[in-house]
């Protein structure tokens, strides 16, 4: 994946990343709105496959899906954090949007610098300053929901259920 960053701090909360006053309506308008508190010309300037780098905390605040799933609506490819809540970290995997801890990114990545974003290989390319940065992995299992869309999408297509790298998994379809 390759697209350019847009850096945000620590603790950039659920109402930060899709404020309240939009959820429950239609995406397209939630995603018009993306980090409007903290960054208000932020969502005019994501384009497909960019990516979001915070630092600590990322996603913190509600549990409600809203967040993740305006991310992946927006088209962003992945958003790499410091370390993620939780809740979002979990959601995002649910809605098929790559949520990547990189401790010190934030120290590695400007505003503005095209990634290369690779995370089967752990590592994360800046093609702006030359830099690689090295990221914790996604289980196998986890990247395969990811990339078939989110969960849904990802029983369709395997009704027999997750299979985990250590040899368990979901069988809830028997």
């Amino acid at each position: 994946m390759r697209g350019r960053a847009f850096v945000l701090g620590d603790d950039v909360n659920t109402g930060y990343i899709t404020p309240a006053q939009y959820v429950g309506r239609p995406m397209d308008e939630i995603t018009d709105h993306l980090f409007e508190p903290i960054r208000p010309d932020l969502a005019a300037s994501i384009d497909r496959g960019d990516f979001v780098v915070a630092g600590s905390n990322f996603g913190a605040g509600s549990s409600r899906e809203t967040a993740p799933a305006a991310l992946h609506h927006a088209g962003v490819g992945a958003v790499i954090a410091e370390s993620f809540a939780r809740i979002f970290y979990r959601n995002c995997i649910a809605v098929g949007l790559h949520p990547i801890r990189c401790p010190a990114v934030t120290d590695a990545v400007a505003d503005g610098d095209v990634l290369d974003v690779q995370p089967e290989r752990r590592r994360i390319e800046n093609r702006t300053s030359g830099e690689t940065i090295d990221c914790q992995p996604l289980p196998s299992a986890l990247r395969e929901i990811c990339a078939a869309g989110g969960l849904l999408a990802y029983y369709e297509d395997h009704p027999e259920g997750i299979v985990l790298e250590n040899g368990t998994g979901s069988d809830r379809t028997k």
